[in-house]
């Protein structure tokens, strides 16, 4: 997931507009690219979370009364650099337009068979 994480500190976390053309050259269809977009933002979503989840599971105190919240100044860096990333939309419409997605249809690999 780090790998992510690099690649994507340089992208604008702003939305752009986007020649349509150029999405649509990678499949022919603009609703087949924006699946594949759809798909890959789905899962670079889920997986963001659970790494940010699992790396906050790091500092919660188990404890047998519910007092008071402690705040961690690393437990709030930690969200805040998560915050800052770009949605994983724009991330995955990146990787898209890039070439760096690979997609297939299973309904073609079936007949193939």
């Amino acid at each position: 997931m780090s790998d992510i994480k690099t690649k994507v500190q340089g992208l604008d976390p702003n939305v752009q507009a986007r020649d349509i053309l150029a999405v649509v050259a990678g499949t022919g269809n603009i609703y087949e690219s924006l699946n594949v977009v759809t798909k890959r933002a789905r899962q670079l979503a889920v997986d963001l979370k659970h790494e940010l989840n699992n790396k906050l599971q790091e500092f919660t105190i188990n404890t047998d009364t519910i007092e008071e919240v402690q705040e961690n100044k690393e437990q709030i860096e930690i969200s805040k650099f998560y915050e800052r990333l770009p949605n994983p939309s724009v991330i995955a419409l990146d990787e898209f337009m890039k070439g760096e997605i690979h997609y297939r249809y299973p309904a073609e690999d079936r007949k193939k068979k």
